[in-house]
């Protein structure tokens, strides 16, 4: 129904392409694109579909021609379908989950559909009288979210009806983060670790010794325990695999960085000091 809105009703739910160039052939050939029915995204769907959402370009040689190039711009909304996606591996560009309730009476579709087509030139007249609404109202920028323009329009939302559409937004960004680290054991060996640091304080070591504690910890937690599929073998992957957990650990409040002395590199891990109001209050 949400795409019929923009589409028509023509539109409709597609499987996800098997490849790159099938999904930016598919997101092209319409406003709006609905995916149906996942069950696993893939790294490299992930990837693309971050990168459809924010604008993107595709340049491929043309078609019977030797030196000719097309090149294909492309940013679009995107909607996603399943029962269990599973984890998602960039939480910050992911937007809000619709989680739908149970029908308590059932319908056929052609009924259903039947009083969709007779009601879509209202609800379609709606969505464009508040979008003239949102787009006039004026409001104030979150600087502390990643993604600013959807934030701000969802700032912009609440000034104009007072949907509570920015608070729900910070609320699923959360449930997002705890998505990521249940399913993530070394983001769960990190935020132990960090659970030792003193507030305001900051521990640095190589990528190794780093590796090397993690280690040591999530083994320590029960007798031969064996390390699970994916764990970081070297430092080198340790970093990399911090450096998407970045986010995710920053807003359980733990920063991760890096830097370097004159001598070699290292990983700080902080968890910054609280409020000074805070911690007026806990005392």
């Amino acid at each position: 129904m949400l795409v019929r809105i923009i589409e028509g009703m023509s539109g409709d739910l597609r499987r996800a392409p098997k490849d790159e160039e099938n999904l930016i052939t598919a997101v092209a050939a319409g406003w709006v694109t609905g995916l149906d029915n996942l069950s696993h995204l893939g790294p490299d769907l992930s990837d693309l579909m971050c990168c459809i959402v924010t604008g993107a370009e595709n340049i491929k040689r043309a078609l019977f021609t030797d030196g000719d190039v097309v090149r294909s711009r492309y940013r679009r909304p995107m909607l996603l379908t399943g029962i269990d996606v599973g984890v998602i591996r960039r939480p910050r560009r992911t937007p809000p989950p619709l989680r739908l309730e149970r029908p308590r009476v059932r319908r056929t579709e052609a009924e259903l559909w039947a009083e969709f087509a007779e009601a879509l030139p209202v609800i379609l007249g709606s969505v464009l009288d508040l979008a003239v609404e949102v787009r006039a109202a004026q409001a104030d920028i979150p600087t502390d979210l990643r993604m600013a323009d959807f934030a701000h329009l969802c700032a912009q939302l609440d000034t104009a009806r007072n949907f509570g559409a920015l608070e729900a937004y910070r609320a699923s960004l959360d449930d997002l983060n705890d998505d990521v680290i249940e399913g993530d054991l070394l983001a769960q060996t990190v935020l132990k670790r960090a659970a030792d640091i003193e507030p305001g304080s900051e521990v640095r070591m190589a990528s190794a010794e780093w590796l090397h504690a993690l280690t040591q910890l999530y083994t320590d937690e029960g007798e031969f325990r064996p390390l699970p599929k994916g764990w970081p073998t070297t430092g080198k992957v340790l970093s990399d695999r911090l450096k998407r957990l970045q986010p995710v650990l920053a807003a359980r409040g733990v920063l991760v960085d890096w830097g370097r002395t004159k001598t070699a590199r290292y990983i700080e891990m902080t968890r910054p000091a609280p409020p000074a109001d805070e911690q007026q209050s806990a005392f």
